[in-house]
């Protein structure tokens, strides 16, 4: 064999095993056997040996391979890979309908349901149909770059298969069977599925983005925990966890031993299609495997027959899934409904009840959190719950202890709903042991033995001594995590170990640490004491949203303290920020703003800055993805039903292009955006001479 005529072998080879990839893992038949296709893959293999040069990043041979990774790269993803809404009653779902129909005017003309996968949500970007990146959601605007690893699961084209497509449109009348029963022709497929559609051309021969979710099946599941009981390991807590797991293994080789499983729900690229639906079915065209129990619905009676359809049925499905997710079917009212936080408006979530179990509370403790909150903890008798071994479960607080009557000893109800923390339901009284007691939270702190105070008119618990060593300790993890500061290889353990050894008090101590520190402690010598030094060193500049998430202000998570940094910009701004600034941005709590004000106006927390910024940490002023300040920090009020825009997504704009939102009108306010029925506002506006605009004449400000 000349080279040649080994590059058509290896070019028939690669096509033949691709189109049984498509006919297994797509369309679940099988023209060969198992041993047939091993052979095939055996041939391609030796041939490439033989012939490197024809080895392509497409070729079913790279699944598996390249070293083990030394660490995942960070991506920024092009559009942010959004949460989504969970509902779990049917009145939910009918109040979310209503929401988004007084977006749109009406009720939208049709829903697409499928079921809701338990696994790990992930990214794959397509260059001139090649597989070239896959990152995980991460926060959903950072990921992490794990293409090694998805190549190997067999689900996933490395090339898009494009040669199926025929340059004609397909037209299917709608009904409502399920898609495995119709083959696919309940989907009414309105735009061009050849190269005619000039987006489909680009994204096929460009850049095309589409998102699924990694999952793996129950019986794989089974099989890694027989395997794990053979080497005398603990089983692995439930199907997602390892699914999660794997991707993010440095070795591929281990991700392919795991045989994950992969399902597509979005296009993120627009195909010019007019429907969800559309894209849909051209993605099972394009490679991908898609749950053949999707269907098209048209009202919300039909999601609650589905939703118990599913509930009676999901046990005997060969995979996990904790719901059915509803989305609104055509692309244009998706458009017009936008997003709202973390979550489009225009899909949601309705998952099962969470599944309860009974067990016996073993003990009542008490931790001590971050920002000194006392949290009673139950200590359970270890026992599965929604796929999960639990033996702790959050009592919340004194009150909710009362209210419930929980005692140690007592026999209760526990229930885990997706990803929330496990919690008591209800204590079944009757098989209370004799002489229980009742908890109460202690009134000395069991850290460090100061005083507990309540807050005034509130259920929280506090330690008062604001150098607790749990407060401490739970700071300085918080501070050093991936959110905040990101101190690569300082773990948990190692944090304890500088506690525990003196070196450290404060997370400022962090940044005065030298190597020769290190090397006297236990498990450390010359290249670890660097790597931990290094990590530390590398992460003194820090974005303005991650430095105020890293201060562990009471009620200040992810989002508000991006929302923080958005509205202030500099940390100069944002640390002689006051109540009513603060009070005035949208989506803030009075409670939330008196937390921050009164944080900033605390003279330990101030020096706490400032020491900071003496050990050389650099705090990078907050930046717009948009490359303008074209609202130059000017205040608006939005009032009254805009033409296009919710009040929540113009919020979104004014803070986006630059300027800052308040949620009433002073003589300070620089424009009110006024719609339909504005209200008093109008009036407020004119008596302080506030300039009055419409959204047209808004958009001219940022066009």
């Amino acid at each position: 064999m000349n080279k040649n005529e080994a590059k058509n072998r290896i070019d028939k080879l690669k096509k033949e095993i691709n189109h049984h990839r498509y006919l297994y893992h797509v369309l679940d038949r099988e023209e060969i056997s198992d041993a047939a296709l091993d052979s095939l893959k055996h041939e391609l293999y030796e041939l490439e040996q033989k012939y490197p040069e024809f080895i392509t990043e497409d070729s079913p041979t790279q699944r598996v391979g390249g070293k083990a990774l030394a660490k995942f790269i960070k991506v920024k993803h092009k559009s942010r890979m959004m949460s989504m809404e969970d509902a779990f009653t049917y009145k939910e779902i009918a109040d979310w309908e209503t929401r988004i129909s007084k977006i749109l005017g009406k009720k939208p003309s049709e829903y697409f349901a499928e079921l809701k996968m338990d696994g790990l949500a992930v990214s794959l970007i397509y260059e001139k149909g090649i597989l070239t990146q896959a990152a995980t959601r991460g926060d959903g605007t950072i990921g992490e770059d794990v293409t090694q690893n998805i190549r190997t699961i067999e689900a996933i084209p490395l090339r898009l298969q494009t040669e199926k497509f025929e340059a004609r449109s397909k037209k299917h009348e709608t009904n409502s069977k399920h898609l495995e029963n119709s083959n696919f022709e309940n989907f009414k497929i309105v735009s061009d599925f050849g190269f005619r559609n000039s987006k489909i051309n680009e994204a096929i021969n460009g850049r095309l983005e589409v998102r699924g979710e990694v999952y793996i099946s129950k019986r794989e599941f089974e099989r890694l925990n027989r395997d794990q009981e053979e080497k005398g390991l603990l089983k692995y807590a439930n199907p997602r966890n390892i699914a999660a797991g794997s991707v993010r293994q440095l070795d591929s080789k281990i991700t392919a031993s795991r045989k994950l499983d992969f399902n597509i729900y979005e296009i993120a690229t627009d195909l010019g299609f007019k429907t969800h639906s559309d894209n849909f079915l051209f993605a099972r065209k394009l490679g991908f495997k898609i749950n053949k129990y999707a269907q098209i619905i048209k009202n919300i009676k039909q999601v609650e027959d589905l939703y118990k359809l599913w509930e009676k049925k999901r046990d005997k499905l060969p995979y996990q899934v904790d719901g059915v997710v509803i989305k609104v079917n055509n692309l244009a009212e998706r458009k017009k409904l936008g997003s709202i936080g973390k979550a489009y408006r225009w899909e949601i979530a309705y998952k099962w009840p969470a599944e309860q179990t009974t067990t016996i509370v073993k003990d009542i403790i008490v931790q001590v959190g971050r920002t000194g909150a006392l949290t009673p903890v139950a200590v359970l008798d270890p026992v599965l719950v929604a796929g999960s071994t639990i033996s702790r479960a959050t009592l919340h607080n004194q009150d909710e202890i009362d209210k419930k009557d929980v005692r140690v000893g007592d026999t209760v109800i526990i229930q885990k709903a997706g990803d929330v923390i496990p919690e008591v339901v209800k204590v079944l009284t009757r098989m209370r042991p004799k002489n229980a007691k009742k908890f109460q939270m202690p009134k000395i702190c069991p850290v460090c033995g100061r005083a507990v105070v309540r807050e005034d008119g509130g259920a929280i618990y506090k330690c008062s001594n604001q150098d607790c060593y749990a407060r401490m300790y739970r700071r300085i993890i918080h501070f050093a995590s991936k959110k905040a500061f990101n101190i690569d290889k300082l773990g948990i353990k190692i944090i304890e170990q500088f506690i525990s050894s003196g070196l450290i008090k404060s997370a400022v101590d962090l940044f005065k640490l030298e190597i020769k520190d290190l090397i006297p402690l236990e498990r450390f010598e010359q290249k670890s004491a660097e790597n931990i030094y290094n990590s530390i060193q590398n992460s003194k500049q820090i974005p303005l949203d991650r430095f105020i998430y890293a201060l562990s202000i009471s009620l200040v998570g992810e989002e508000m303290a991006r929302d923080l940094a958005k509205q202030f910009g500099s940390l100069e701004k944002f640390r002689v920020a006051k109540f009513d600034e603060i009070n005035r941005m949208y989506g803030v709590a009075e409670k939330t703003a008196k937390e921050i004000s009164d944080w900033l106006g605390n003279v330990g927390h101030q020096k706490f800055i400032d020491d900071l910024i003496k050990v050389g940490v650099r705090v990078k002023n907050y930046h717009s993805p948009v490359q303008a300040n074209k609202l130059n920090e000017k205040s608006f009020v939005v009032t009254g039903t805009l033409p296009t825009l919710t009040r929540e997504d113009a919020h979104k704009k004014i803070i986006q292009y630059g300027g800052k939102v308040l949620s009433s009108i002073t003589s300070k306010t620089d424009y009110l955006i006024a719609g339909e029925n504005p209200g008093s506002k109008l009036d407020k506006a004119k008596k302080n001479n506030v300039r009055i605009i419409n959204e047209e004449e808004f958009f001219g400000m940022i066009s």
